[in-house]
């Protein structure tokens, strides 16, 4: 078992209500993270355990332990209970059918902390909420529905957009803070920090489990398997492409890991496209989840021609200054999506967005044609430098 958690029981008692969510949560806004999610990672970790039995088979010797490999194929009843774990079944975060097992295969549950790490996410969620209340209070997304919105002149309308795409951050940052929150009282998703775990797929490198409490008492844990938001660097990545891996953060692993990798395409952005599709297909039938998300793809495209343009040929002041624009604008890209994705309708969203000109499809489309006439390549084919640059941002986590 690379790294552990502790079993059901050992530590304070989940009690968030089923269904939690602010006015105006739609079901599926939280992402993938229920039973048909659940099974299809299960499966896929079955697969991979079958293959492994067939190399060992092929080679004439059995290997030790793999990383994040099932001992055996769980029974219907296990399969039963790993889909419907109550630290699960509320809202998420996603987790794998391993990360289960090894919350329940623990050896020394007490000496997983839960109370401490607790405490250290749960304290920004009561500022998130007030500013939610206060922001969703001056500013009611019922508004852009009236008539009378669009009498309003043309920088009110732009801006009204910012405000609402802030309640809505906050709202989900308190929502995912509080499932967080559910899995650390359970001690669901520790690892020791030796193990590197990551979003979703849980430890990265082998750790061996500890032989006594002593022991287990001296590792240093960690619950970033089960970590769903990176408040910080949602707000203050410089790219559109590293916003969407901060946030949703497990259920963009069950993305990348079973749909992006799998797609019927090469390059990145027909895959992101893809991914896009069938991630507004799993929110829900609503227009406007499919007009904001098959906008991203856009946003990608033309932020990665134009960075691989221009952003070599400056110098280092210069490029600071472009990250800075470049972050202003991926705020205004996400506002704009974040339209299409309250208001739901085909119309309603279509409304807003003519009524600022379509501004960020437009933006994007200049920026897209002024990077292909400039040279760029794709974002597929960027740079190591490049792509390291862009995990900079993990550096500056919120705890």
């Amino acid at each position: 078992m690379g790294g552990s958690s502790c079993g059901p029981g050992a530590h304070l008692v989940h009690l968030w209500p089923p269904h939690f969510a602010f006015p105006g949560h739609h079901p599926g806004d939280l992402g993938p993270h229920s039973g048909p999610a659940l099974l299809v990672s299960l499966a896929s970790e079955v697969q991979d355990l079958h293959l492994a039995q067939r190399k060992e088979m092929a080679s004439g010797f059995s290997k030790g332990p793999t990383l994040g490999l099932l001992p055996d194929v769980p029974s219907l009843m296990e399969t039963l209970s790993y889909s419907y774990c109550y630290v699960g079944i509320m809202t998420g975060p996603f987790f794998r059918y391993r990360t289960y097992l090894d919350w329940l295969e623990q050896p020394f549950p007490g000496a997983v902390p839960s109370l401490r790490p607790l405490l250290r996410r749960a304290w920004p969620a009561p500022l998130f909420g007030l500013l939610f209340l206060l922001s969703s209070h001056l500013f009611p997304l019922e508004a852009v529905r009236e008539d009378a919105f669009y009498a309003r002149p043309l920088p009110a309308r732009l801006f009204y957009m910012i405000p609402v795409f802030f309640a809505f951050r906050m709202r989900f940052y308190v929502a995912w803070i509080a499932a967080e929150c559910g899995c650390i009282a359970a001690g669901f998703g520790a690892y020791p920090v030796a193990a590197k775990a990551r979003a979703g797929g849980g430890p990265t490198l082998q750790c061996p489990p500890p032989s006594s409490p002593e022991k287990a008492a001296s590792l240093e844990y960690d619950y970033e398997t089960i970590r769903n938001i990176d408040c910080y660097s949602t707000d203050f990545c410089v790219r559109v492409r590293d916003g969407m891996r901060y946030w949703n953060m497990t259920v963009q692993w069950w993305l990348a890991q079973y749909i992006y990798k799998n797609a019927p395409f090469r390059s990145y952005v027909l895959r992101s496209a893809w991914t896009m599709l069938l991630s507004a297909y799993w929110h829900g039938l609503h227009p406007g989840y499919y007009l904001s998300f098959l906008t991203i793809p856009l946003c990608l495209a033309a932020e990665g021609r134009l960075e691989s343009a221009l952003r070599g040929r400056l110098s280092p002041g210069g490029q600071k200054a472009w990250d800075w624009v470049h972050w202003f604008l991926k705020m205004r890209a996400y506002d704009y999506m974040c339209m299409g994705f309250v208001l739901l309708s085909m119309g309603d969203t279509l409304r807003y967005w003519a009524s600022i000109y379509f501004c960020i499809h437009l933006l994007a489309l200049a920026a897209l044609g002024l990077g292909l006439a400039l040279g760029g390549g794709s974002p597929s084919r960027r740079k190591t430098a490049s792509q390291a640059t862009s995990l900079a941002p993990e550096k500056l986590r919120e705890e």
